[in-house]
């Protein structure tokens, strides 16, 4: 029995740029092809979120916001009522330095997206909450990002989606252990 790895590519699909360069390797370092299929599939995600995050950004535009201003004001709005976090809370979730932070918070409450307050409960902290504004900007800027990226997934159809959502999963959760 061969594994989808070992399987050889389907003759009748279109090679891609990762196709080539993969090429390249099986012809330059034919040592190297039992693995070249970890490098297609990463090359393949690599290339998929980079020109999805274009996607993206030409999505959220409209709105007036990039993809780090989006990530702040989705984040507040997933929080639920009242929709607001401490600076520490949003920078834990988002995987970003304080001064990252700052920054954006900056040029949020600048464009009437976000406010910042005492926290009630910490004399020293403060509560970054969304505004009514930002509510509706991330309302529609999330809807305006999930209609991109239904455009592209959706020409899998719905089986193969949910198999690569399954395999991404399941690929996700073995870089995490």
């Amino acid at each position: 029995m061969t594994s989808s790895a070992d399987a050889a590519p389907d003759p009748h699909r279109a090679a891609d740029p990762v196709d080539a360069i993969t090429a390249q390797w099986r012809q330059e370092r034919p040592d190297l092809a039992e693995g070249l299929h970890a490098m297609e599939a990463f090359g393949r995600i690599y290339r998929l979120s980079r020109g999805m995050g274009e996607q993206m950004e030409r999505a959220y535009a409209p709105f007036g916001i990039g993809r780090g201003e989006f990530d702040v004001l989705a984040t507040l709005r997933r929080a639920g009522e009242p929709f607001s976090l401490s600076p520490r809370e949003l920078t834990a979730t988002l995987m970003l330095t304080t001064g990252g932070m700052t920054g954006r918070l900056d040029k949020l409450e600048r464009a009437g997206l976000v406010t910042r307050s005492p926290d009630p409960n910490d004399r020293r902290g403060l509560r970054i909450t969304l505004t009514p504004e930002g509510r509706s900007t991330v309302d529609a800027a999330v809807a305006a990002g999930i209609a991109v990226q239904r455009r592209a997934v959706d020409t899998l159809g719905p089986e193969r989606a949910a198999r690569l959502n399954d395999l991404l999963r399941d690929l996700l959760t073995s870089l995490e252990d």
